[in-house]
């Protein structure tokens, strides 16, 4: 059975929180969501705290609980304040620019990259070396940033490449005679 699922979820006094049968609204100074709840489970609101429970005491329906909690958990946490990664692009003539919703990358290839920013996604470029990623969708934030860093990731050798701001890469020496 899941832990995390039995945890209540306590609101914030700034969130707004609407359940039908289905779906949950929430709504926050940042932002609002819509979450599709599974028919295997129930979610419940007494005061200022969410309750998550299974229709169905089973393997399946418990850890479907436990993903919507965390969900959940992630949207509360999003319409208060915006997650943030930080993107570090490592190498001579690398860079970046942003120009109307579409981030260039330039990444040593005979072309620029051309990656077009997801309206909720705000991007800031400090020193054509560093990206800054915000938003207030937390699934969205990291599928932005793992895209970005595809492109181009990290080599073992130089270094090279489009890394997370705290990412250790294990380098490894040359070889040698």
């Amino acid at each position: 059975m899941s832990r995390i699922a039995k945890k209540n979820i306590i609101i914030p006094k700034n969130v707004e929180i609407k359940i039908s049968e289905s779906f949950i609204f929430i709504q926050g100074p940042v932002g609002s969501f819509t979450y599709k709840v599974h028919n295997l489970i129930k979610v419940l609101k007494k005061e200022n705290k969410i309750s998550i429970s299974v229709k169905i005491d089973s393997k399946k329906s418990w850890s479907q609980a436990g993903t919507a909690r965390s969900i959940i958990y992630n949207q509360l946490l999003g319409v208060q304040r915006k997650f943030e990664k930080k993107l570090l692009i490592i190498g001579v003539g690398y860079r970046a620019k942003l120009e109307n919703n579409i981030l260039y990358l330039m990444l040593g290839f005979s072309h620029s990259i051309k990656y077009a920013v997801h309206e909720m996604i705000d991007i800031k470029i400090i020193n054509q070396t560093e990206i800054i990623i915000q938003s207030s969708d937390k699934r969205l934030l990291g599928q932005t940033a793992a895209e970005i860093r595809s492109y181009k990731p990290p080599e073992p050798y130089k270094g090279k490449g489009i890394r997370y701001e705290n990412e250790y890469i294990f380098r490894k020496s040359s070889k040698k005679k």
